[in-house]
């Protein structure tokens, strides 16, 4: 499977033709490195409903007529928005689709939608291409995050640090020991000042606490799992 990361909190899951979008928020992002009008989607994948998340999810849907898969009260507008293709898991739901499935599970968090639809935001537990990821979304640090690899182990988190929004760097340190996944992607910090952090310092502390290799991607670049 290749992990791109698309900037912010965004990425492009591709294994063997296909791809899941998680959080496509591309349109405004001053980081994204894919346009909207051009991404390719078999699957979207939404952790919660903020701008930042939420994105161009039913601009990208409509054109390629993805799988989108949110929360029920997100995936209730969406569908008001005229997407069909559309499934609405709640908290501990699993979503398969045949080549992935998809589990939510809590994050610490708030969510509404830019048309004021409020929601519970949620983590997501991705399995592609016999290989596991685990989404955090925005999330504070919370003991729960252990959870999701008790039931099965978690081959790389992808982790919010940038603080303000999220936890910052120093909690995520912690939350990769929590999740216990011996690789770990950073996410959602430098894209706005609020969330500016050093993420060659966060990958440091991970490393030297024997927590996780931890891959920092630039917007736009791969790592391989």
């Amino acid at each position: 499977m290749n992990i791109r990361y698309l900037g912010h909190s965004a990425f492009a899951l591709e294994h063997e033709g296909k791809t899941a979008l998680i959080d496509p928020f591309l349109t405004g992002n001053p980081k994204a490195t894919e346009s909207a009008d051009a991404i390719a989607a078999d699957a979207i994948l939404l952790t919660h409903g903020h701008e930042d998340h939420y994105g161009d999810t039913v601009a990208i849907a409509e054109r390629t007529g993805a799988q989108v898969v949110a929360i029920v009260e997100i995936a209730y507008e969406l569908k008001k928005a005229g997407l069909e293709q559309v499934s609405d898991p709640n908290i501990g739901g699993t979503v398969d689709l045949g080549w992935l499935s998809v589990r939510l599970v809590p994050a610490w968090h708030t969510s509404t939608t830019p048309r004021g639809m409020v929601s519970t935001p949620a983590g997501l537990v991705i399995t592609i291409g016999g290989a596991t990821v685990y989404h955090l979304g925005d999330t504070a640090l919370f003991s729960d995050l252990a959870l999701p690899g008790r039931r099965s182990p978690i081959d790389l988190a992808i982790v919010p640090i940038g603080g303000h929004y999220t936890m910052d760097r120093h909690d995520a340190v912690v939350a990769c020991e929590l999740v216990g996944a011996p690789r770990v992607i950073p996410c959602h910090y430098n894209t706005f000042p609020p969330i500016e952090t050093d993420a060659q310092a966060f990958k440091a502390d991970v490393e030297a606490s024997g927590f996780a290799q931890v891959d920092v991607l630039a917007p736009g670049e791969s790592a391989t799992l």
